[in-house]
């Protein structure tokens, strides 16, 4: 048996009540109150005691149970020498009723003492406690050896299993306590997961669209403002609030699917790149066994074809875009590639929070995926591969 078996002691829940129920604690409440009735009365009511001497014995019953509650809270505080003092006091009390002639009040608190100590003490102070406890009861005890002795044993038994029976239950109320805890943890995680998710959403939505709102609505008010003929200058501001309002339709498109995406509602994601790619003038092609994708990994395929095709839109503009959806065999891979532009990039290339990328990286890593992007000897290529 290790040397921290005897040194440890019980586990600070086993020693506490805490995970007792109010019935429960009731019931001990009111066993131990009947106990003590039942001895301050079988020891009182000896006709031999006089005024004196049943005083002495009910301030002797006293201090007893108030001894016996300050051990119990000196041991939950795990303080083992005045533990010790105060069980040998109760010990030396046993002495004194015993030697005043009150033989049951000293073998209930031998008895007590020995229990007590095995089920609330380090085991090796335990043992030797409760032996001395059990051998003072022996000593005074007038029965027959046979009866003495398995009493005796059948009390350091009963000890022994009171402790190993309020050692589970403590294990099991730490163990109770760490699975809320990890319960509690986990929900925290989520709820930060589930943050994340829509901070993400509302950037994908309504990041691109709103800044490139601002940056044509922006065009249209310098054209209004510096205009010295508004009609000359009609065609151009008509033509900013056009794509303003297009892209306000984008939004709001956008924000339905992820609102779609977030009840787990959403179209088929080859309808929906067919219908983005045609909006951007990009050629979709489809390899593999075509099946249905998880809520995420579809998710994920539509953000990201969106955050490509907008930087192609913004970066490279006039450029030959090809975007292939390929289904692999436990997963799903979306690669856009796109030529060098043929014109500079327009006022929209300034537009939006710069985080596309790192969002589209993130997306794909939390569901155990990948994104590489960056330049090759064509032009630009966005790979995205997440398990599906």
């Amino acid at each position: 048996m290790p040397l921290t078996t005897w040194t440890s002691w019980p586990l600070r829940e086993s020693l506490s009540r805490d995970d007792l129920t109010d019935v429960r604690r009731w019931i001990g409440r009111i066993v131990r109150i009947a106990l003590v009735a039942v001895l301050a009365w079988v020891t009182l009511a000896r006709s031999d005691f006089h005024v004196w001497g049943m005083a002495v014995a009910a301030a002797g019953i006293v201090l007893s149970v108030l001894a016996f509650r300050g051990f119990h809270r000196l041991t939950l505080r795990r303080r083992l020498w005045p533990s010790l003092g105060l069980l040998l006091a109760m010990e030396l009390g046993a002495f004194a009723f015993q030697t005043a002639g009150a033989s049951l009040p000293a073998l209930v608190l031998w008895c007590g003492c020995a229990i007590t100590a095995m089920e609330r003490l380090p085991l090796a102070a335990a043992v030797v406690c409760a032996a001395t406890a059990l051998g003072a009861y022996a000593a005074v005890n007038h029965d027959s050896w046979l009866t003495t002795t398995t009493t005796t044993v059948g009390l350091a038994l009963a000890g022994y299993v009171l402790r190993l029976d309020s050692e589970a239950r403590g294990n099991a109320h730490r163990l109770l306590a760490q699975e809320r805890a990890a319960r509690k943890a986990e929900a925290e995680t989520a709820a930060l997961a589930e943050r994340g998710r829509i901070a993400r959403e509302i950037h994908d939505v309504l990041a691109h669209s709103l800044s490139a709102q601002l940056v044509h609505l922006e065009a249209a008010r310098l054209l209004i403002h510096r205009s010295t003929d508004l009609e000359a200058d009609r065609d151009q501001i008509l033509e900013r609030v056009v794509a303003c309002r297009g892209m306000a339709r984008e939004g709001l498109d956008g924000t339905r699917e992820a609102l779609s995406a977030l009840r787990g509602e959403m179209a088929p994601v080859e309808d929906f790149l067919r219908d983005l790619t045609a909006a951007e003038g990009a050629q979709l092609a489809v390899a593999g066994e075509r099946r249905t994708l998880s809520p995420e990994a579809g998710l994920a395929v539509r953000r990201v074809a969106q955050e490509a095709l907008t930087n192609v839109r913004k970066h490279a503009p006039g450029a030959r875009v090809t975007a292939l959806l390929e289904y692999a065999e436990s997963s799903v891979i979306l690669e856009v590639r796109n030529s060098r532009g043929r014109g500079k990039p327009g006022e929209l290339a300034s537009s939006g929070s710069g985080y596309g990328l790192l969002g589209m990286r993130e997306r794909a890593e939390l569901l155990g995926g990948t994104l590489e992007s960056g330049p090759v000897k064509e032009g630009f290529v966005v790979r995205l591969q997440v398990p599906a």
